[in-house]
């Protein structure tokens, strides 16, 4: 059976804007991974040890974008807005509907 890889940010759902693109869009915040790199054809495997790296990162600043130095936080807010509109122009909506 072929194990099943990721799309990558780029080319995700919703434009990236899911639980997998957050993970690359945290890597790019905190420089694990260039922000070319957008995860397209990972495995499970490999997308869970970067989480796992991505949220010792976060642990060290209580998982609050407040707590962020103000470098990284700058990068993260960049990062962020960037994604919300390149989602948009791919017609996410970040209303809730009434399934969510």
């Amino acid at each position: 059976m072929e194990q099943q890889r990721y799309a990558g940010v780029f080319e995700d759902i919703n434009g990236g804007m899911t639980h997998l693109g957050q993970i690359f869009k945290d890597a790019w915040v905190f420089g694990l991974l260039p922000e070319d790199q957008d995860g397209a054809g990972w495995t499970g495997a490999q997308i869970q040890g970067l989480y796992e790296q991505v949220f010792a990162q976060w642990e060290k600043h209580g998982h609050l974008p407040s707590r962020l130095p103000e470098a990284l936080r700058e990068r993260y807010e960049r990062i962020h807005q960037e994604a919300i509109a390149r989602a948009r122009t791919r017609g996410w909506n970040p209303e809730l509907s009434d399934d969510d």
